[in-house]
């Protein structure tokens, strides 16, 4: 992955306290940078605002992280993401984490996201305004009906 495969960035300021007992940024960490960057993709491209009374939307159902190389405070990053297919009730989510300025990463990401009621607890079909919104903010091709 690289830049260039990507719409979407997010840039985030690593903490001080983000790093461990070796000096580097500690492994967890970069979930929730991920984290991050997957809450502003929902909110930029499909308008949507996470919000404690929300009766459905993504919840992060598996994620897997290829660590490139190691990250040190200070330092600016960039966390990329897009969704780069949609099934029924999930889509595939791929990002990446860039330190400013470079365009390698330090790390990349693979993860599955599920839409979810909330009330029942069920996985629901993803709605079709998000399917739009989706497709047209990463010109993918049409997403047949499952």
């Amino acid at each position: 992955m690289n830049r260039e495969d990507f719409r979407h960035f997010y840039k985030l300021p690593v903490r001080w306290n983000d790093a461990d007992q070796l000096g580097h940024i500690n492994n967890v960490e970069f979930f929730r940078y991920l984290e991050c960057g997957r809450v502003d993709y929902c909110e930029q491209a499909m308008g949507i605002i996470y919000t404690t009374d929300m009766k459905e939307g993504w919840v992060l159902a598996d994620i897997q992280c290829s660590f490139q190389q190691q990250l040190h405070y200070p330092c600016e990053i960039e966390i990329a993401s897009r969704i780069s297919r949609i099934g029924n009730s999930s889509a595939e989510m791929l990002a990446a984490i860039f330190r400013v300025g470079e365009s390698t990463p330090v790390a990349i990401s693979k993860g599955i996201v599920v839409w979810l009621d909330f009330i029942e607890q069920v996985n629901k079909r993803v709605p079709d305004e998000y399917r739009k919104k989706i497709v047209d903010y990463e010109i993918l091709p049409p997403v047949s009906s499952e």
